[in-house]
């Protein structure tokens, strides 16, 4: 097989384990990554508001709303206007919502970090020049995304105002 032919078999491998990973976490969690990813976020840094969540998992305030607003309807997650700015709302996990995260799985992402880490920093610099290079030549280097590894259909980013 030629070399092309490799390293397309190498992408699908990956597109393949991120939607199967997907799969077993909506299946053993009711979750989606992004979900996952911002109940996680929360737990580690306590209550924190919809702005600054957005800017610590690179989403766009829009989805993160998106996403907030169908976690707070399972009961995972209380937002509690600020008592000086009510602009401000502050978000904080509930007891369900710890308990749903704490038997959730761990994102593929989470995997990857703790396998990438080990590596010399030559080899990520390597992986990270030869990706960049695949996305430009797939006209995908200047598309929008965040560090989220899913497949589902939920919305990651969101159109600029004016957009449509």
């Amino acid at each position: 097989m030629r070399i092309h032919g490799q390293v397309l078999i190498s992408l699908r491998q990956i597109i393949r384990a991120i939607d199967l990973h997907s799969k077993k976490l909506e299946r053993e969690s009711g979750l989606t990554g992004p979900q996952l990813l911002v109940l996680k976020t929360i737990s580690e840094k306590g209550p924190i508001t919809s702005g600054a969540l957005s800017r610590s998992i690179s989403l766009s305030q829009a989805t993160v709303t998106t996403i907030l607003d169908r976690l707070e309807r399972k009961g995972y997650l209380i937002r509690r206007r600020d008592d000086e700015d009510k602009r401000k709302n502050w978000i904080s996990l509930t007891e369900v919502g710890q308990r749903v995260l704490t038997c959730a799985p761990t994102l593929l992402q989470d995997s990857f970090v703790a396998a990438f880490a080990q590596l010399k920093d030559w080899e990520q610099s390597l992986i990270l020049s030869s990706l960049q290079r695949v996305a430009g030549m797939m006209q995908a280097s200047e598309l929008e995304a965040a560090p989220v590894l899913d497949s589902n259909q939920e919305r990651l980013i969101q159109p600029e105002e004016g957009e449509a």
